[in-house]
C-alpha cells in the first residue's frame, strides 16, 4: 500500500513545551518508532506540522536588533522544513538501515488573491495567557486569537492549490525511498502570469495540504497522527465517546474547533470522497493499529455504514 501520514506538532513539541532542539529530536526518535514497522510493508510519505517552530523563528526574526525587517514567512518555513526534516531523515535512517529516505523541500502553490489573506486564522508559536498575548500583539503588530484555553498569533492560511515538487516525489517513491516532505503545509508560493514562482507571506495548513498530497499520488490510506486517540461523539460534553467509525456525510454535520480538529476532518473527508479510499485519525503511537483499523477513527464514504462509537 501506498500510504500518506500527517505529522502532528505534538510530534516534536507537546503543548506549553520549550522547543529545545535536543528535546524535538528525542520526540522525532519516539514518532518514528511508531512509523517504522509501517516502512516494512508500505510505501510512505511523511508529512509533519511547524506551527511551534515557524512562531519561534518568526519571533527571534523580529526581536533581532541587526534586521531591519524580519524574515517573511516562506523563508521561515523553508527554515522549518529543513531542522525539522534533518531531525525526521536522521531518525528513519537510524531506525531503518539500508532503506532510502529522502527529505525534500516542497512548495505548495497558492492563490494571491485567496480570502484567507484577509482573515489570518492559523496559530503559529507558543501559547500565551491572554493578556500577553494582546501586549505582544500591539507590540509586534500581530493578529491574535483563542487557542482552547489559551492565546496564540494567527496567520493567513490560504487554501493548498497544487505541490510544486509532485513529480519528484512520484520518482522518489516509485524507486521505493520514504519521503518526507510538504512540511508545515509546504513553502507557501504564487505563480505569476509570466509563470514564474515567488514565496507569500502566508502558513498553509499542514493537514489540507498532506490531504492534496495524498490524492495527487495516488495513496491508498491517509494517516492524520495526533495526540488524542480518536475523534468523539458530544465532543466537549460529559458525553463525549469515541468514535472507531465514520463516514463521510456523517462527519461532516458534525462541528470540530477550526484551530485543531477541525482541519484534520477537513483534509480527511476530502481524501475519502476523490479517492474512495479511507482515512483515519488518531494518535502517533497507535499508527500500526490505525492503518488496520484497530483503533482511532476510520473514515469511509460509503453512505450506508452508521456511526460506530
Amino acid at each position: 500500500m501506498r500510504v500518506v501520514i500527517a505529522l502532528g506538532g505534538n510530534a516534536l513539541v507537546e503543548r506549553g513545551e520549550v522547543p529545545l532542539a535536543a528535546r524535538q529530536q528525542t520526540h522525532v526518535v519516539a514518532a518514528v518508532a511508531a512509523l517504522a514497522p509501517l516502512a516494512l510493508d508500505h510505501d510512505l510519505v511523511i508529512t509533519h506540522g511547524n506551527g511551534p517552530q515557524v512562531g519561534l523563528l518568526a519571533l527571534e526574526s523580529a526581536r533581532d536588533p541587526d534586521l531591519p525587517l524580519p524574515y517573511p514567512f516562506d523563508a521561515l518555513v523553508a527554515e522549518t522544513q529543513g531542522m525539522i526534516g534533518y531531525f525526521l531523515l536522521q531518525a528513519l535512517e537510524n531506525a531503518l538501515p539500508g532503506q532510502q529516505v529522502v527529505g525534500l523541500l516542497t512548495q505548495t502553490l497558492v492563490a494571491e488573491d485567496d480570502p484567507a489573506f484577509r482573515v489570518p486564522t492559523k496559530f503559529v508559536g507558543p501559547v500565551y495567557d491572554e493578556r500577553e498575548g494582546h501586549r505582544l500583539a500591539r507590540r509586534w503588530g500581530w493578529q491574535v486569537s483563542r487557542d482552547g484555553t489559551a492565546w496564540r498569533r494567527v496567520v493567513a492560511s490560504p487554501e493548498p492549490l497544487a505541490v510544486v515538487e509532485l513529480a519528484t516525489i512520484k520518482m522518489l517513491l516509485a524507486d521505493g525511498a520514504v519521503v518526507i516532505c510538504a512540511g508545515g503545509g509546504g513553502i507557501p508560493v504564487c505563480r505569476g502570469a509570466d509563470g514564474t514562482l515567488r514565496g507569500v507571506e502566508a502558513v498553509v495548513d499542514k493537514d489540507l495540504s498532506t490531504s492534496l498530497l495524498a490524492r495527487s499520488v495516488d495513496a491508498d490510506a491517509l494517516l492524520l497522527l495526533t495526540d488524542v486517540p480518536a475523534l468523539e461523539l458530544d465532543f466537549g460534553t460529559s458525553n463525549a465517546r469515541p468514535i472507531s467509525s465514520i463516514t463521510t456525510r456523517a462527519l461532516e454535520q458534525m462541528t470540530f474547533p477550526e484551530g485543531s480538529m477541525g482541519p484534520k476532518v477537513t483534509a480527511a473527508c476530502r481524501f475519502v470522497r476523490e479517492s474512495d479510499k479511507t482515512a483515519a485519525i488518531g494518535r502517533l503511537e497507535d499508527a500500526v493499529e490505525l492503518l488496520a483499523g484497530k483503533k482511532g477513527t476510520t473514515i469511509t464514504d460509503d453512505g450506508s455504514q452508521p456511526v460506530k462509537p
